[in-house]
């Protein structure tokens, strides 16, 4: 079962906006089969232009979906991100299960870190985050990345055990960076 956990920046999220994003988040739980609650993280920005940010983010025990979307209205920004959301899962839900599978798992869909923008020649850190590294060959780490919207992932290699990165080339094609440990 979804619960949400619901935030506003520049916003007050009023009964009618937390339903509104309920109901349509709810939609996506006929993809899942879950044994357990998984919170949905939901942050509503308003900027000072008048455009309205959502971004969701639903972590789930191997997988973390996340979409983002702007526009000048709120209640249509929600809705394109339940799409998004939606696309991503009957996207990869086959492949996903399929792996699962093959590793004797259960049927379900990693926490990476986020692309910062910098300006050039600048070397603050803006946002530190820690990851757990999954186990997974690159094949799973290059369907998470996709599905995440990234250009690189980080992972613990599960045949060598070794962190591992894999990455989007300018080409569209993919590369692997491994470590010697």
């Amino acid at each position: 079962m979804l619960k949400y956990n619901v935030r506003g920046e520049n916003i007050e999220v009023t009964d009618a906006l937390r339903s509104y994003v309920e109901k349509r988040l709810n939609k996506l739980e006929k993809y899942f089969e879950l044994d357990q609650d998984v919170i949905a993280h939901v942050n509503l920005k308003v900027y000072r232009d008048r455009t309205a940010k959502v971004e969701v983010t639903i972590p789930l025990p191997y997988l973390v979906l996340r979409a983002e979307e702007t526009t000048d209205d709120m209640y249509r920004s929600i809705d394109f991100v339940s799409e998004k959301l939606e696309r991503q899962i009957r996207k990869y839900k086959t492949r996903v299960n399929r792996k699962s599978r093959e590793k004797g798992l259960q049927d379900f869909f990693v926490e990476t870190t986020e692309e910062e923008e910098k300006k050039p020649n600048e070397f603050d850190i803006v946002r530190n985050k820690q990851v757990d590294l999954k186990p997974m060959d690159p094949e799973e780490a290059i369907l998470q990345m996709d599905m995440l919207e990234h250009d690189f992932f980080v992972f613990q290699d599960a045949e060598t055990n070794g962190t591992s990165i894999v990455y989007r080339r300018n080409d569209g094609r993919y590369g692997l960076i491994e470590t010697n440990e």
